[in-house]
């Protein structure tokens, strides 16, 4: 028997095609952040290479330089797990395993902004 639905009836519940532009947009506007961001820590690496504990922590303790460690790291961990998130959604076709990484990842990825986060302020506010 053939299917009588129209072709709205049939797509009716999958899904706005509207959904994906936003995390789309904060793919693209986390990578375009990571570019300078990662610019000045790969040149602020260069700048401090051979330097001691002493000095890489007075280094920290700068307030320009906590807050931009703070925004790469944060950034970073953001742009990371919306690329996971991408991943288990083109190759995890089970619901629940679908359901289970993202809270994987979401648990990984805050563990390791919170932790890279804590870091950068024990640091810089001399703990």
């Amino acid at each position: 028997m053939a299917n009588q639905r129209n072709p709205l009836a049939k797509v009716h519940g999958l899904g706005s095609a509207k959904s994906g532009t936003h995390h789309w947009w904060m793919q693209r506007v986390t990578a375009v952040a990571n570019i300078p961001l990662m610019l000045w820590f790969v040149v602020s690496m260069a700048y401090n290479a051979g330097a001691d504990y002493a000095t890489l922590v007075a280094w920290m303790q700068q307030p320009t330089v906590a807050v931009l460690m703070i925004l790469l790291i944060a950034n970073v961990t953001f742009h990371m797990r919306l690329g996971l998130q991408v991943a288990i959604e083109d190759y995890v076709s089970d619901h629940g395993n679908r359901i289970a990484g993202m809270l994987i990842i979401t648990f990984v990825t805050l563990t390791l902004a919170a932790l890279g986060i804590f870091s950068v302020l024990k640091i810089s506010l001399g703990g």
